[in-house]
């Protein structure tokens, strides 16, 4: 049973920094590449960013690059997402998710895990 779990959401005021990992199991982490996505009220889950199998290739969106950073550890089946800036418009459910390949289209992604929240006050 494959397993990615979520963990390091929580109440951030503006400005500040939070760290996210998602532990894996049940998969091969390192043939995976790794994705975050997130999730607002009423939105679409929308590609964050995302991760090559190796960790050598990093992608995001105008929208958070250079302020949020992906990383891996293919030691440990974990894949991180630094967000440093934040803003309220950054609150959402943040999810991470494994695929064959990085894409922005979520539903080329294998595995989800369940969630966790973010939220940034003003």
């Amino acid at each position: 049973q494959v397993l990615l779990v979520e963990s390091g959401g929580g109440l951030v005021q503006a400005g500040g920094s939070l760290r996210l990992s998602c532990a894996a199991s049940g998969l091969t982490f390192s043939a995976y590449a790794m994705g975050w996505f997130r999730q607002a009220p009423g939105k679409e889950r929308d590609f964050v960013a995302g991760i090559s199998r190796s960790g050598l290739s990093t992608y995001s969106p105008d929208s958070v690059k250079g302020r949020f950073t992906i990383s891996r550890d293919n030691a440990k089946n974990t894949v991180y997402l630094q967000m440093n800036s934040l803003k309220p418009e950054d609150t959402a459910v943040y999810y991470c998710a494994a695929g064959g390949t990085v894409d922005t289209n979520r539903g080329l992604y294998n595995y989800w895990g369940q969630g966790t929240q973010v939220t940034v006050s003003s």
